[in-house]
C-alpha cells in the first residue's frame, strides 16, 4: 500500500507528516482529512474552488491525468506548479506520493469576513 509524505506547512503541519498504508482509489484530500491535517475544502469536494490544491512533489506520474474542469480551475491557484492538483481530485495510485501544501489559497468565503 502506498504511504502519502505531507511536506512541512508552516501553520497547518509544522513537523510535516507521513501517512501509511494509504488505499489506492481515494483521493489525497480524503487521505489527510482521516489523518487530521484540516486542508480547506471550501466547495466541499466538488471540483468548484481551489482552497485543496497540493503540489505533488514525487509520484504526481502515477496519479490520473486531471480533467478540463481541474485544468481550468488550477488557473486559478495561487503558487501554481506544473504538478499541482486539486486534492479533491486526485486519486492515490499504487505509488508513494510526497505532497506540500502551498502557503496560500484563495478563498473567497473566507477573504470577505
Amino acid at each position: 500500500m502506498p504511504k502519502i509524505t505531507v511536506l512541512a506547512h508552516e501553520t497547518l503541519l509544522p513537523e510535516g507528516k507521513v501517512i501509511e498504508n494509504v488505499k489506492a482509489g481515494e483521493s489525497i484530500l480524503d487521505v489527510l482529512l482521516a489523518n487530521d491535517i484540516e486542508l480547506e475544502h471550501a466547495c466541499e469536494k466538488s471540483c468548484a474552488c481551489t482552497t485543496c490544491h497540493v503540489v505533488v512533489k514525487e509520484g504526481f506520474n502515477s496519479l490520473e491525468d486531471a480533467t478540463d474542469d481541474e485544468e481550468d480551475l488550477l488557473d486559478k491557484a495561487w503558487g501554481l506548479k506544473p504538478t499541482s492538483r486539486l486534492s479533491c481530485q486526485a486519486l492515490v495510485a499504487d505509488s508513494d506520493l510526497v505532497i506540500e501544501i502551498p502557503k496560500y489559497t484563495i478563498n473567497h468565503a473566507k477573504e470577505n469576513h
